[in-house]
């Protein structure tokens, strides 16, 4: 039944640099407008200086690259650094703080000698956001696992440099 299917998508890209680095980029949100194809700036609020949970920020989106431009409020909700086995999460919900509309986020695995960087939404279960899925899912899913890969690929080509 639709309204049970899963409510967001990953993409994964292997890049030829150590967790460490490729962390250092995707937690630092002020650099997000150089890869993604709709949020083109976001600045630390409320004090936060960088990725910690609860740090807060806001992100400046161009829907689908061309319109309506708007900020969000986002909360950081995982801040893990990689270990020594190299794994590590970078996670924020976006939306006010008591019912944000998604999340998003960065998983990290040690891979060979390089990194394999999984980016993933989850939109918030509401019965709301159900039925938007219902009807408009498996477009705005297919965007943004564009938008994911292309966002992973600047990236890549950052830290492989």
């Amino acid at each position: 039944m639709g309204l049970l299917k899963p409510l967001g998508g990953e993409v994964s890209v292997t890049m030829a640099a150590p967790p460490e680095k490729v962390w250092a980029l995707v937690s630092d949100v002020t650099r997000i407008g150089e890869f993604s194809p709709e949020t083109f700036e976001a600045v630390w609020t409320h004090g936060a200086t960088g990725p910690a949970v609860g740090s807060r920020f806001k992100g400046h989106v161009k829907r689908n690259g061309v319109g309506p431009t708007y900020w969000t409020p986002c909360t950081v909700t995982k801040a893990v650094e990689p270990g020594a086995d190299g794994t590590g999460v970078f996670e924020f919900a976006v939306g006010l703080d008591k019912n944000p509309m998604n999340t998003w986020g960065y998983r990290l695995e040690a891979d060979g000698d390089g990194t394999r960087v999984t980016e993933y939404f989850r939109l918030t279960p509401a019965i709301y956001l159900r039925a938007y899925w219902l009807v408009l899912g498996q477009l705005r899913s297919r965007t943004n696992e564009r938008g994911m890969r292309t966002t992973l690929e600047r990236m890549k080509a950052v830290v492989e440099s």
